[in-house]
């Protein structure tokens, strides 16, 4: 979800909850600790130079069950971060404590911001002989088709 699609969805609520993939309501006492822009400057493993932006939020909870971000007080903050960070119109990724930080992609139902989990990808498929579709036949088959450490793919 894009910032701008967030705002609009933001706007007609009454209450802000994010669910978590498992189902679960992250505990309703939230805070968003942190609105951010990201940049990376990377190269993938085919040599492509890349560049992504995405718009942080970060999603922290504690002992606080007196306080509720309610959406007027989170629209000031994106509008103060989008005014002093210049922030572009871009995907929005949530990091949410679990074993570790984890990100999530967001989504709408109508009433609840859905974390949904990210995945790693290979950006150079082409480059290393990964078909677009898994293989169908023998495993030997599938082997000999693949990428081997003689290719220079990986």
């Amino acid at each position: 979800m894009r910032l701008s699609e967030f705002i609009d969805r933001l706007s007609g609520l009454s209450e802000i909850a994010f669910e978590l993939p498992n189902g679960k309501l992250v505990p309703e006492h939230f805070h968003v600790t942190e609105v951010g822009k990201i940049s990376k400057h990377f190269i993938d493993c085919g040599g492509t130079l890349r560049d992504e932006q995405k718009i942080s939020f970060q999603l922290w909870e504690e002992n606080d069950y007196n306080h509720r971000l309610h959406p007027d007080k989170l629209f000031k903050i994106i509008e103060l971060a989008k005014d002093k960070l210049e922030l572009p119109d871009v995907e929005i990724e949530v990091e949410y404590q679990g074993e570790s930080i984890n990100k999530f992609h967001l989504d709408f139902d109508g009433k609840n911001f859905l974390l949904v989990n990210t995945q790693t990808d290979c950006l150079a498929k082409e480059n290393c002989g990964i078909p677009a579709q898994k293989p169908k036949g023998k495993l030997s088959e599938i082997q000999n088709s693949c990428c081997t450490p003689e290719s220079g793919c990986c």
